[in-house]
């Protein structure tokens, strides 16, 4: 059975079948999905998701690509949301300077009073880091208290190294089994197996081959898991069992 820690089923791009889709999950061994919010609008989709959707939990933040829609209601948004059960997570926050580079002060400082709500509210933090590794790295050691995750791990091996001494998890999607991801493929290798969580970031980063489309969607973790089992010379089905339940304990689900 998976546990998808990260989607995005709010997208656009399931309009079309998204009933359908998430309906068939369950037959196809998938137990638990958590849908992640990028600004008010998918936090509240994510919000609806978990409540239409027994085996789906919500996630509520702003990404960095949606830092220019913060404003001085965000954050009392945020609280409200964190107030349903089913909310398990600030996220997806982060920082990204691969096409937002101009806004990293605003970055910065949505971060900031995000990272700061969540320690106030007792919940874990979902972070994604792209091409900003040193900076996302400094905002972890400045709140030493957070529980937290990278999704989509894309640092070195030693940076994985402070994250797991801190306590942090790592997420891993289709990317690592993409041409280039050394550094993923390497940090896997030398990490406990408690802290792996699996991810799809759906409807992105569909894992290689693509025989079927570029749509992602949790169905496929069964791919990503084949690709992980050879790396950790193990089976498919160990490695989903093992983040299987990584993911109930990191988001607090019984």
């Amino acid at each position: 059975m998976f546990f998808d820690t990260h989607a995005h089923y709010d997208d656009e791009w399931f309009d079309e079948d998204r009933e359908a889709l998430l309906a068939s999950l369950p037959e196809a061994g998938v137990e638990l999905v958590v849908n992640c919010g990028c600004d008010a609008a998918s936090s509240a989709a994510s919000v609806a998701l978990a409540e239409k959707y027994d085996f789906f939990y919500a996630a509520v933040g702003w990404h960095p690509h949606d830092a220019k829609t913060w404003n001085s209601d965000s954050a009392d948004m945020l609280r409200a949301w964190a107030k349903h059960p089913k909310v398990v997570a600030i996220g997806e926050i982060g920082l990204d300077y691969h096409y937002d580079k101009e806004w990293k002060d605003l970055q910065f400082e949505v971060l900031e009073a995000q990272l700061c709500l969540a320690e106030e509210l007792d919940l874990p933090v979902i972070i994604h880091d792209r091409e900003a590794h040193g900076d996302c790295m400094d905002f972890v050691r400045r709140h030493p208290d957070l529980r937290g995750e990278f999704h989509c791990y894309s640092g070195s091996a030693e940076m994985a190294k402070e994250l797991l001494d801190l306590g942090w998890y790592l997420g891993f999607n289709g990317s690592i089994t993409m041409q280039g991801a050394r550094r993923a493929v390497e940090t896997l290798r030398m990490m406990p197996t408690d802290r792996i969580l699996l991810e799809t970031d759906c409807p992105y980063l569909a894992p290689m081959p693509r025989t079927d489309g570029r749509r992602n969607d949790s169905r496929k973790l069964k791919r990503v898991a084949e690709f992980m089992a050879e790396v950790l010379d193990t089976t498919p089905e160990l490695v989903a069992e093992v983040a299987l339940e990584n993911g109930k304990r990191f988001f607090g689900i019984e």
